[in-house]
Formats: C-alpha cells, sequence, structure tokens
C-alpha cells in the first residue's frame, strides 16, 4: 500500500509519539499488477491490471475515497476475465458516518450498482441501502469503517502489538457484508537505501541497476517513514476456524500509505507495484 537514521527511528517509536494521533495522508497512489501465483483446477496462466487509489480529505472534513481496479485473468480452461471495480465512498472524520457506491463489470456486462450508507452507534451499526435494493439491516457490537480501520492498525502498529482483531464494514458485496478482520503486525522496517547512480565516465563504473520495488516510496520523505508488514485477512462472521475470503499484505506506513501489496483470494494471488504516488499537503487548520 511505502535507511532511516537508528536514532531517528528510535524516536519515531518512543511513547510519546506513539500517543500523537494518527494523521492519514491525501494521496493518489497507482500499483501495477501481475499475476503472483495460482493454484486449482483452472489455474490462472497470467494476469495483469491495475489499481488506482486516490484519497483525499482530513478528520475534520472527512475522507473521500475513490478506487478502481482492472484486472485481466488469462486461463486456458476459463479463457479470459476482464473485471473493472470502481468504488466511491465517504467517511466522516470522526468514523461514525459512512457512504459508499459501487460498480462492476465483468467481461464489460455491468453487475447492479450497491448504494447506501451507514451510521455507527453506541450500540452497533445500521446500514440502509439504496440498490440494488432498498434495505436495512443492523449489527450489533463494534464495527469500524476503512479509515478508522486503518488508524487503528497504525496506532497498534506504534504501540508494538502484533494482532489486531476487528469487525470491519466497506459497502463490498452486495452492501450487506460485515467481514470479521485479523491483522498480523510485524516489526517495524528499515527503508533501504538506494543504489547510487554509476558514473559512467569511469570506466570501472558498475552497470546500472533495475530500479527497486514500489521504487516512488524510495525517496523524499516516504524512504524513511516507519513502516510494517502487515497481513491481512477477512472473514466471513461465524464461530471457530474459519478460511478467509481473502488475505490482504503490504507494508503499512506510518501516513496510512500502502506499498509490497499483495492480493491472495485463495486460487490465486496478484502483487502490486507501486508505480506513482502524489502526496497532497495536510490541511494546516484541521483540529479535530
Amino acid at each position: 500500500m511505502r535507511t532511516a537514521i537508528a536514532c531517528v527511528l528510535l524516536a519515531l517509536s518512543s511513547p510519546v509519539l506513539a500517543a500523537e494521533p494518527v494523521h492519514l495522508a491525501p494521496h493518489r497512489a497507482v500499483y501495477d499488477l501481475s499475476l503472483s501465483g495460482s493454484s486449482g483446477t483452472r489455474a490462472v496462466e497470467s494476469a495483469r491490471g491495475r489499481i488506482v487509489f486516490d484519497f483525499t480529505g482530513d478528520a475534520c472534513k472527512g475522507f473521500a475515497l475513490q478506487y478502481r481496479q482492472v484486472t485481466v485473468l488469462e486461463s486456458s480452461e476459463s479463457g479470459t476475465r476482464t473485471s473493472d471495480l470502481r468504488n466511491t465512498t465517504f467517511e466522516s472524520g470522526d468514523g461514525r458516518s459512512f457512504r459508499f457506491r459501487t460498480q462492476s463489470d465483468l467481461n464489460g456486462k455491468a453487475a447492479a450498482p450497491v448504494d447506501g450508507n451507514a451510521e455507527r452507534g453506541d450500540k452497533g451499526l445500521d446500514i440502509t441501502l439504496k440498490q440494488p435494493k432498498r434495505g436495512e439491516m443492523a449489527v450489533s457490537g463494534e464495527v469500524l469503517f476503512p479509515a478508522a480501520h486503518m488508524k487503528r492498525l497504525i496506532e497498534a502498529a506504534r504501540s508494538g502489538q502484533s494482532t489486531v482483531a476487528v469487525k470491519v464494514f466497506d459497502g463490498s458485496d452486495d452492501g450487506r457484508k460485515v467481514y470479521d478482520t485479523l491483522a498480523v503486525i510485524g516489526p517495524q522496517r528499515v527503508a533501504a537505501t538506494p543504489p547510487a547512480t554509476p558514473d559512467p565516465t569511469k570506466p570501472d563504473a558498475p552497470k546500472p541497476v533495475a530500479a527497486p520495488v514500489d521504487a516512488p516510496l524510495r525517496v523524499g520523505a516516504m524512504a524513511t517513514m516507519p513502516h510494517w508488514p502487515v497481513t491481512l485477512s477477512y472473514f466471513s462472521p461465524g464461530e471457530g476456524e474459519r478460511t478467509p475470503v481473502y488475505v490482504l499484505a503490504f507494508d503499512l506506513y506510518e501516513n496510512g500509505v500502502s506499498g509490497a501489496l499483495r492480493l491472495d483470494y485463495g486460487e490465486f494471488s496478484l502483487k502490486g507495484e507501486l508505480s506513482r504516488i502524489d502526496l497532497t499537503p495536510e490541511s494546516k487548520d484541521c483540529k479535530p
């Protein structure tokens, strides 16, 4: 979804800074998708695609997200499958209100849009759907929306927690799905120093090396920002041992940016390499 000096890293992981509020950075990120692995009787032989993640707002105005994922899967058994998913959401800064709209196409055939809103109260979550079919439902207990969930993960990582288990609602599927999630958080990572550019005027100069993975995260402020490896599993609600519906693995940066993206759907998995990121300065007037 993103080589610091040792003393800086120690300061950034201190209890004082760990108590500071999490600031999610407005940004636009582009991830190029490719096949990471495949199994099963209808194995995917190749994959390509792109994710565009456009996140704006702040804790005062709320957070808006425009997400689009286009994926082309090739299989000799099932042929070519092209999916186009477009998701637009708005989450209030206090994490209590959420609006969502999703449109998706499979091989050019549009599915019915999903449109609705949800409100978090003291007793649980209330969901109101407009499309594909009007309806209401309630879920008891604590349920987090995506931005609030991201903040919770960063807070846990800062404080050294290794797991976070919480219910999450993001408006996906038919707009009625509340997932049980389990995040496993690894130790804080240190960014690698980008390789020096060879001097072609020197006869013994080394040959140029390939650009590092997620190259935009190896320069500027992102290069020294604290980040943690996270494996986030989504489960259908239930009891006992369950198989995840899907699993996301990524490097979570302190400002909410993600790198080293991997999406595991069970029968196949995709890796997403960050090819571009544009960071937008945060509002200086927001004091929630």
